[in-house]
């Protein structure tokens, strides 16, 4: 498969990146259950009437993808594919709500249309009044991944030549309360948590927006190119090496050839220990974490990726992410590699623009 071009990269998160010089004001939060993104003054993109019937994940990614289609210098996309696992889920937990305060009667639709997983995708396209090819991924971890390999299809099929590709999510207060009961978000006695070194279960949880422009050309911009994904609904710990192992073989490239490694450690001690086995793969790359800047959640692979562009483009390594003290001169090809809670693993290859 041909690759393809990341010509646009804009993320809200719980870190500053919607400003400049990025790398270099990363802070890293263990010592809450839950991170907050930071969220930008919406009046300045969206307009006041239509921010009232807004949930936090569709403004959030209204703005993300207005960044990234005026930095790609992009008015029109040919296409709009955004990758979620949770969705609208405040107003779904608001339309839920209604349903048994009224005794499932008299309720109003508005809370209903808005609360299905592709009303995103809808906003951003009414709001370009765009008719394109408009779909919506919802695969766990894995949703930004399937809809990058997607928008890759419809460029090398010549069906799209710019794909404005997302993914979103959101925290909600009933969903985060169901997930600390399960034991999904870490308890309160077990922070401040070492998401590197850590003996407990649970992670803290995270949310945000990330959208980039993909296009077929390399334009002055360009972030990297995207040069392959590998996705795995299931893995055996060790199937985990033969897993990259093959990948990198199909793109005639050794261990060695990777010049950082970004790896999805959470803070989990049950699922962590997929990151672990695979280290020792690449004795000679630069291994990063992220999740201890934008916490984890089902799309948490887009900050990854956002941080990866960013590295790729001012050829830096921020101090904050690093695990070990390997660095190379120059950062050419870097591997992502996530899941959540051992399912749902994925591998992005991307290669310096």
């Amino acid at each position: 498969m041909s690759a393809v071009y990341i010509n646009s990269a804009a993320c809200i998160s719980a870190q500053d990146t919607l400003n400049e010089n990025i790398l270099q004001h990363l802070k890293p939060e263990n010592s809450v259950q839950m991170i907050k993104a930071i969220e930008p003054n919406y009046k300045e993109f969206i307009p006041p009437a239509m921010i009232r019937r807004m949930s936090k994940t569709v403004k959030m990614s209204s703005v993300a993808s207005q960044y990234a289609l005026k930095e790609a210098g992009i008015e029109q996309p040919d296409a709009i594919i955004v990758g979620t696992g949770m969705g609208c889920s405040q107003d779904s937990e608001k339309f839920l709500k209604n349903v048994i305060d009224n005794h499932e009667e008299f309720l109003t639709p508005t809370f209903f249309i808005q609360s299905t997983h592709n009303t995103v995708a809808g906003q951003i396209a009414l709001g370009l009044q765009c008719h394109a090819y408009n779909f919506t991924y919802v695969n766990t971890s894995s949703s930004l991944e399937f809809s990058f390999l997607d928008a890759q299809l419809q460029i090398q099929d010549g069906e799209a030549e710019n794909i404005l590709v997302g993914s979103t999510d959101e925290q909600t207060d009933r969903t985060m309360e169901l997930y600390c009961l399960n034991n999904i978000i870490k308890k309160e006695a077990d922070l401040p948590a070492d998401p590197l070194h850590s003996t407990t279960q649970g992670v803290i949880w995270g949310e945000g927006a990330s959208f980039f422009v993909v296009g077929k050309d390399k334009t002055e911009n360009s972030y990297a190119k995207l040069t392959d994904i590998k996705i795995s609904n299931r893995l055996e710990l060790d199937e985990t090496q033969s897993f990259i192992q093959e990948f990198l073989t199909k793109n005639n490239l050794s261990a060695h050839d990777i010049d950082s490694v970004i790896l999805g450690f959470s803070g989990d001690v049950d699922s962590d220990v997929y990151y672990m086995n695979v280290m020792d793969l690449f004795p000679d790359s630069s291994l990063l974490y992220y999740k201890h800047l934008s916490g984890e959640f089902n799309t948490a692979s887009g900050f990854s990726t956002f941080m990866a562009c960013h590295i790729l483009k001012e050829q830096q390594i921020p101090e904050v992410m690093m695990i070990n003290d390997k660095k190379k001169e120059e950062v050419k090809n870097i591997l992502l590699y996530n899941h959540l809670a051992g399912c749902d693993h994925s591998l992005v290859l991307l290669e310096k623009a």
